[in-house]
């Protein structure tokens, strides 16, 4: 009874320093967390939203409801449509959620405490005391993660998440910017047909009175033969461009994302009002709220979270150890208990230590870097935009009512015999280019319009109330 007592004393405590492995293990607060949230770190200039999950709710949801594609066929395809099958169907609006998935995925994984690790040893097998050896089983090792190094790594995870979130919004604005400058591209040579056709129906009429005024002996054939040949340019033109459609509508259905949408009717605004916008309250926007801008911040946070992970490196962790040892040539039992650590002698981090501080000015950098480069493509798109909007404002107030006035008159005036084959010529010529290049200018700056709207995040466009 009293070798039980002692044998009972003596197996105790190892029990017990057993026991304190498993309590001590979850030092970590990430630890045993199925998701153990956002990491205390908090970024300082990073996401102004309040969560987020807010940013991917915005990024998918759909813009103001337009007409399904059923309807298409009477109605016409809207630049909004092409929007709403954009959100809906474009893969890489799909991959950048993917990738908030798997930036949430490493920060679960980065917060997840070390498995202990079991093990059986056996020593001294056949030895001629006790051919049974000593066995040490089960052994279990666990490691004691110290210096809050999970919640560290964790936290820069977290602000990966928040990068790749923001990269949703990024994607969708984008998107957006490019179907709408798209959709005015293949608009605007729907449009030149529209033009070339109601052109060529003009100067058929001349070719026509050329003929009478031949056959009445007023004017030679050879004048007749130029009245022809203007309206056969008319027609290669028309030609032309009804070949160009479809591939512009193909590449349009490509950046909205579906390239199986069928062949349809633009409907859309165009000879109305075109946005304004003011080039210095677009700077302010690009530089402040822009998803990149705002993605290159958040990078900064994440240099200066990965920097204080990398100085607690250093920080030893621990590895305990315990394990039952079963000694076949006395035939005892046994407790083995251990406590093991690196020594932070010649690796102290001191490479990552110095990357890590560098990155911090990399990132620090990329913001300017970020921001420089939006506002050059802002400028550039709003350099276009601001004359190709000025020349159609001119086209459409002085250049075209005097076109279609010395057409008219001179038409006017080649039926009754007064003028000659040539000013009807000069005056056709200035018809048609005047309109065209006013369809020209007006597709320009409702293109450059559509980049604008998506650098400056709009999503109701175009804008009911003119930008100041």
């Amino acid at each position: 009874m009293a070798d039980a007592r002692k044998q009972a004393r003596r197996t105790a405590w190892p029990v017990a320093f057993c026991g304190l492995i498993a309590w001590t293990a979850p030092v970590d607060p990430a630890f045993g967390q199925k998701d153990a949230g956002w990491t205390k770190i908090q970024p300082q200039a990073a996401i102004h939203d309040p969560a987020s999950t807010i940013i991917r709710a915005q990024a998918v949801e759909k813009v103001p409801e337009a007409p399904p594609l059923s309807m298409v066929a009477t109605s016409g395809l809207t630049v909004d449509q092409l929007i709403q099958i954009a959100i809906e169907r474009n893969p890489r609006l799909a991959r950048a959620s993917f990738a908030v998935d798997a930036a949430e995925g490493k920060r679960i994984q980065a917060g997840l405490y070390p498995n202990p690790i079991i093990s059986a040893t056996g020593d001294e097998l056949g030895d001629r005391t006790g051919p049974g050896g000593i066995w040490s089983a089960p052994q279990i090792n666990q490691e004691i993660v110290t210096g809050r190094k999970l919640s560290l790594s964790q936290a820069v995870a977290a602000l990966e998440v928040d990068q790749a979130t923001l990269g949703i919004l990024n994607e969708r604005y984008a998107i957006i910017g490019q179907v709408r400058s798209a959709f005015y591209d293949a608009y605007t040579l729907q449009r030149r047909a529209e033009i070339l056709k109601s052109l060529a129906t003009l100067v058929e009429q001349s070719v026509g009175t050329g003929r009478k005024l031949v056959e009445g002996g007023n004017i030679a054939r050879l004048d007749l033969i130029q009245l022809e040949v203007q309206y056969e340019q008319v027609v290669a033109d028309l030609e032309a461009v009804n070949r160009e459609l479809p591939g512009a509508f193909r590449r349009l259905a490509a950046v909205t994302g579906d390239s199986t949408i069928p062949f349809a009717r633009l409907e859309g605004a165009f000879e109305s009002e075109v946005p304004l916008y003011d080039l210095d309250r677009g700077v302010d926007i690009v530089r402040e709220v822009h998803p990149e801008v705002r993605s290159a911040k958040v990078g900064v946070d994440r240099a200066q979270a990965a920097l204080r992970r990398a100085q607690v490196e250093p920080i030893p962790n621990l590895t305990l150890a315990s394990a039952y040892v079963r000694q076949n040539q006395n035939a005892s039992s046994d407790w083995m208990v251990g406590v093991s650590l690196p020594l932070p002698t010649w690796n102290r981090n001191q490479g990552n230590n110095r990357t890590a501080r560098a990155e911090i000015g990399v990132n620090a950098s990329d913001v300017g870097r970020v921001q420089n480069e939006l506002v050059d493509r802002l400028a550039t798109a709003h350099r276009q935009y601001a004359a190709a909007r000025q020349r159609a404002e001119r086209y459409r107030l002085a250049i075209i009512p005097r076109a279609e006035e010395t057409f008219k008159l001179s038409t006017d005036a080649f039926k009754g015999g007064q003028f000659e084959y040539l000013r009807v010529l000069q005056a056709q010529r200035s018809l048609i280019e005047a309109r065209l290049e006013y369809n020209r200018s007006l597709g320009d700056a409702w293109k450059a319009a559509g980049e604008i709207s998506g650098l400056l995040l709009e999503e109701a466009w175009p804008p009911k109330s003119p930008a100041k």
